[in-house]
């Protein structure tokens, strides 16, 4: 008897339900195990009718590494249909560890599935140890539904900072402004990885940044004795783009103790807010900073949009060239420019390119008849 037929048969059992529970699972696992991609299809939607029963052996088959993908896809498949606890639990331990990015896709997809119907039964494994806690909240962060707020809620003050900053990540996908004071007291967690989600959440509140001060409450993890949240910190103030942002950023770039990481980070968040005052205090970095600065702010300046920014962009990396200053000369810099200046494509590049076009180094020369080029139409 072929798969076709074995399809068929276990068709015909399940509805007539003649046929032992156990020999049915037996047969479906074995057609599912066997038969190509559209064999498995028939049969996966046909295997859910059994009920729970066929819980236990399909979530082996999903946690065992050693199976072929496309199998343990099916099988999660038809997992997905169940609003099992024990479903739930491995469809989330399974999404910290697999790689396979199909089998991602569908883990995900299923927790979304159960979505409110499984958020009761989270909810209720909150109430247990440590390590159901920590799966609970992994849980509801994948199944990102307004009903998961209140769960959530429920642990941002856990005491595994881990709950902590997935809770807040989490929280900060549903932008609600009742929210933002909880992400502002988290700025002072005593954990790194808990701040630095709490600053994430709140550079992309830009629209509350007034009426929560949003800004005032950032600017001391500038300084933070974390390097990594000073960082972040400097890149939340870039996606809030307001003149009070920008102010504190150059506050940063211009001081001689400013880390070379942080300075490279506020570098990039001026550059972001494409505004004329953050350009202002891009070119005075770029006069006065050393030769790898230069090169970071001269890529960043090819990746702006607003036209007038462009422009601005232009005119400065213009008179940066022809300056006086030793490091406007290095190869590595006119390199850059010429790749810059190709990009921007406004009349004051050309003008540029052309000049370096005429460079007495090949490499300069190369770079800037390839930029000319991309300009030609």
């Amino acid at each position: 008897m072929d798969n076709d037929q074995a399809i068929q048969q276990f068709k015909t059992a399940i509805y007539q339900k003649k046929t032992d529970d156990f020999e049915l699972i037996k047969l479906g696992i074995f057609l599912l195990e066997s038969g190509d991609f559209q064999q498995r299809w028939d049969v996966s939607k046909l295997f859910p009718k059994l009920g729970e029963k066929i819980i236990e052996p399909l979530l082996i088959i999903l946690e065992d590494e050693n199976i072929e993908v496309e199998y343990r896809w099916f099988v999660a498949r038809i997992l997905s249909e169940f609003n099992d606890l024990k479903v739930i639990i491995s469809f989330t331990q399974l999404l910290q560890t697999i790689e396979e990015e199909d089998l991602l896709n569908i883990l995900a997809e299923g927790l979304t599935k159960m979505g409110i119907s499984a958020i009761e039964s989270l909810e209720m494994l909150l109430q247990r140890h440590e390590s159901s806690r920590l799966l609970a909240v992994k849980a509801l962060a994948q199944i990102r539904h307004s009903d998961t707020i209140k769960p959530l809620l429920e642990v941002v003050n856990d005491p595994d900072p881990e709950i902590r900053a997935i809770a807040l990540e989490c929280l900060g996908s549903f932008h609600q402004k009742r929210l933002i004071p909880i992400f502002i007291n988290r700025l002072n967690d005593p954990v790194s990885g808990v701040r630095k989600e709490a600053i994430i959440v709140l550079g992309m509140q830009s629209q509350l940044t007034t009426e929560f001060d949003i800004v005032t409450h950032l600017k001391p993890l500038l300084y933070d004795i974390n390097l990594e949240i000073c960082q972040e910190t400097a890149l939340a103030l870039g996606k809030i783009e307001t003149d009070e942002a920008i102010e504190e950023l150059s506050i940063v770039l211009q001081k001689k103790t400013t880390p070379i990481e942080l300075k490279k980070a506020v570098i990039k968040a001026l550059s972001w807010t494409e505004s004329s005052q953050a350009l202002i205090y891009l070119k005075q970095a770029l006069f006065t900073e050393d030769i790898e600065f230069c090169q970071i702010i001269i890529d960043l300046l090819a990746t702006t949009k607003s036209e007038i920014f462009r422009h601005q962009s232009s005119e400065i990396l213009e008179e940066f060239l022809l300056s006086n200053n030793p490091i406007s000369q290095e190869t590595k810099i006119k390199q850059k420019m010429a790749v810059t200046f190709g990009e921007l494509g406004n009349e004051t590049a050309i003008n540029c390119l052309k000049k370096l076009s005429n460079d007495s180094n090949k490499s300069v020369k190369l770079h800037a008849i390839s930029g000319l080029k991309k300009n030609e139409n």
